[in-house]
């Protein structure tokens, strides 16, 4: 089975992802981010690339991880791709995904494209409050991808904000759970491990 889940920039959709997988198991579970599938813009100068809209459903290769689900839900194991973040571009190597009986897809517009809905047994929207989701954007930046305050806050405001507005929080309505203030929610996310295995049970 297939469980999405969606939610804004720093919402906490990873704390999420990892309590899910922790307890069913890494041999039930496995995660396929959407970000890792952002298209390549190795043939742009390094200088334009960080101009490009990374918040639009367009800056991502959506038909390769539609492809990568199809496989995984036949039982074939797949090699995504692996991006760069700080060059903007895919590196050489790749993850290896096996097809386990949960696939986790983890992504802020997972919920927003149809073509991804429809592979979905469930559906969570990760909800947490504006300022947050911006204060923990900043702190992963600066730390994880070489980048500067001004920079992180300068794309919030020109491209990460209007697209959560447009994309991100209208496909909320797509989603079967909702989880308030992300991983801390302790209650929701028991509620969604449960619900999980009840799926798969059934299954």
């Amino acid at each position: 089975m297939i469980l999405g889940v969606a939610g804004g920039s720093g919402s906490g959709k990873s704390t999420v992802v990892r309590e899910v997988v922790r307890a069913l198991g890494d041999d039930t579970a496995s995660v396929l981010r959407h970000d890792w599938y952002y298209r390549d813009l190795a043939h742009l100068p390094l200088a334009d690339r960080g101009g490009v809209n990374f918040d639009h459903p367009d800056s991502l290769e959506t038909e390769l991880l539609r492809s990568h689900l199809q496989q995984l839900l036949a039982g074939v194991a797949i090699q995504a791709p692996v991006y760069d973040f700080s060059s903007h571009t895919r590196a050489s190597g790749t993850v290896w995904v096996e097809p386990t009986r949960l696939i986790v897809l983890d992504g802020i517009l997972v919920l927003a494209h149809a073509e991804l809905r429809e592979f979905m047994d469930l559906a969570v929207f990760v909800d947490t409050e504006p300022d947050v989701r911006r204060i923990r954007r900043i702190r992963r930046d600066t730390q994880n991808r070489g980048r500067t305050a001004e920079s992180v806050v300068g794309q919030y405001e020109k491209t990460v904000r209007p697209m959560h507005l447009e994309f991100v929080e209208p496909s909320r309505r797509h989603a079967d759970l909702t989880i308030h203030e992300g991983g801390h929610n302790r209650v929701a996310v028991e509620l969604v491990i449960t619900r999980a295995r009840e799926l798969l049970k059934v299954r």
